[in-house]
């Protein structure tokens, strides 16, 4: 599965699910949590069917964002699963245990339903979570991937969520992400700040050096940043085929190690050359 941009829309704006499946993003995150206002969340849930055929409609993923309240999350769940949904993206994730709950009450209602598994991203927002969350991705192998949120995160820390309060946690749960081999989806910064598109892409580049796999935005002007800066570029695509003829020339004559473009070549960087044309 790959994912560069996830783009939030929340439920209960017909406005903005109408216009989803236009963004170009590859996924859609369905949104009854933050997005919503509590007296609006049931009608968002009953919005939930429609919703997910509209914003799929061009072959986006479609999560949705759950609330994590124990009288909310169940239904929820529930109208997620009914409405044909991808996945579940479960904010407040504080332990394992939780997860392993969800996924057991959502065999059920998949049973009757007669569908395929949905996939859940537990999205990490506590300090706790944070020092867990290799115990978290391995919960349940419906996990496909991890993503911190900045916003929350801050806020239990009594912190401001600038970059560099959020860098070294977001790297934490990026490395329990690949400990796992699920995907690790975000920016080192909040999605909240979105009117600043320079420092976005900035970041959205940054986030690929150091391997996550995509992010999530809050506003479709993103999406096309993040589609961009979590592609090769053909140049990148173009270096990593002739690197790739170098090395099987040199393997022929028998060599390992081999200089290409003034720089060493041994087997891991071909493997991230290679890996680089399966992301293509």
């Amino acid at each position: 599965m790959r994912i560069r941009s996830l783009l939030y829309v929340p439920v209960s704006s017909d406005r903005f699910v109408a216009k989803a499946h236009e963004r170009g993003a590859d996924a859609i995150i369905l949104d009854l949590e933050d997005a919503v206002a509590p007296a609006q969340k049931t009608a968002a849930r009953a919005k939930l069917k429609d919703a997910v055929a509209s914003v799929g409609q061009n072959g986006a993923a479609v999560f949705v964002r759950v609330n994590a309240e124990a009288g909310l999350i169940r239904a929820d769940a529930d109208a997620a699963c009914r409405a044909g949904a991808f996945g579940l993206f479960v904010p407040k994730v504080h332990t394992a245990r939780s997860l392993i709950t969800l996924a057991g009450f959502l065999d059920g209602i998949e049973h009757l339903c007669e569908r395929k598994p949905m996939h859940l991203v537990p999205m990490i927002e506590d300090p706790a979570a944070v020092l867990d969350a290799r115990t978290i991705v391995a919960a349940t192998p419906r996990v496909c991937a991890l993503i911190t949120g900045g916003e929350d995160l801050a806020t239990s820390l009594g912190a401001e969520p600038t970059p560099e309060v959020l860098h070294f946690p977001k790297l934490m749960v990026h490395f329990a992400a690949k400990a796992a081999g699920v995907l690790s989806l975000g920016l080192m910064r909040t999605v909240a700040d979105y009117d600043d598109l320079a420092a976005m892409e900035k970041s959205a580049r940054e986030a690929r050096m150091y391997g996550f796999d995509g992010a999530s935005c809050v506003h479709p002007s993103v999406v096309p940043i993040l589609n961009r800066a979590f592609s090769p570029s053909d140049q990148e695509l173009d270096r990593a085929r002739r690197l790739i003829a170098a090395y099987e020339r040199a393997e022929a004559d028998g060599h390992g190690a081999f200089a290409f473009e003034g720089k060493m070549v041994d087997e891991p960087v071909v493997q991230r050359a290679r890996a680089l044309l399966e992301r293509a």
